[in-house]
């Protein structure tokens, strides 16, 4: 049985091959082998949220992929969010409405809204805290957070 495999993916548009090792994870994959350093690793148990991504158009938690079950698969990481120099409006919103501060949470934050915000026109509050709520802060205490989803839930339509 071999230890490693061919992982033929597409990240923000652009393809990748790699071979990695079998029991790589998919947020490590990213980190060491593709140098896309925007997905955190937290409590890689899949509990805090940090490492979200979009996986086939799904936010998924990626350290509790393989990088081998991404074969084929395509990603959108935090680094795809922008466009060149310009921030996506949900970018925007968190900048507006500081809801950063440390910035560790943020990139699974972005990719967990970004894929809630795609999916629920106009989300009340409440909405918003149920689609966040598998994501952890230890530092915002969420309102900004919640202000930045709602300022930012418009220009998804």
């Amino acid at each position: 049985m071999s230890e490693t495999g061919v992982v033929r993916l597409t990240v923000n548009g652009k393809y990748y091959e790699r071979t990695a090792p079998v029991r790589m994870t998919l947020a490590d994959f990213l980190r060491e082998e593709l140098d896309l350093t925007g997905t955190h690793l937290g409590c890689e148990h899949g509990v805090c949220g940090a490492c979200t991504l979009l996986f086939n158009g799904q936010a998924v938690r990626s350290c509790l992929m393989l990088a081998v079950q991404a074969d084929g698969a395509e990603l959108m990481t935090v680094e795809g969010l922008a466009d060149g120099d310009q921030l996506h409006p949900l970018q925007q919103a968190f900048q507006d409405n500081h809801a950063l501060q440390c910035g560790f949470c943020t990139p699974g934050f972005l990719m967990t809204l970004y894929a809630f915000l795609r999916d629920t026109p106009n989300p009340t509050e409440e909405q918003i805290r149920e689609g966040m709520s598998g994501n952890i802060c230890r530092c915002t205490g969420y309102l900004p957070i919640i202000a930045a989803a709602k300022q930012a839930s418009s220009s998804f339509h």
